[in-house]
């Protein structure tokens, strides 16, 4: 099964919705802000993109800033247990298959996990 990891404030997570139904792709939708992942699913993700925790990472977002934290000075496992602890911290969207992880930016970037 597809899911795709969405908040459905943010515009590309929308437009990567749509191009989901667009493709035809059957899919369910997680909105992460409201039911956070488990660790281990977000260890999960993070294989299935091939990247690290802080490539994920929104690091803009003011909840840092707000709470002083040095985002360098952090390992990999705090680094996840920061964003699930503020899951805003997550980027989006994230679509995931049983193989591999997109995302959503730009939409289009998803397509690739239907080829």
């Amino acid at each position: 099964m597809t899911t795709i990891y969405h908040n459905p404030r943010c515009s590309k997570s929308r437009q990567t919705l749509a191009l989901l139904e667009e493709q035809g792709v059957d899919f369910e939708i997680h909105e992460y802000l409201k039911d956070t992942p488990k660790k281990s699913t977000l260890k999960d993700i993070l294989k299935k993109l091939d990247k690290k925790p802080i490539e994920v990472m929104r690091t803009k977002e003011k909840i840092l800033g707000e709470l002083g934290i040095a985002l360098d000075d952090l390992k990999d496992s705090s680094l996840i247990d920061l964003m699930l602890e503020h899951p805003i911290l997550i980027e989006r969207p994230i679509v995931v298959t049983q193989e591999s992880a997109r995302i959503g930016r730009p939409p289009e970037s998803v397509l690739e996990l239907f080829k």
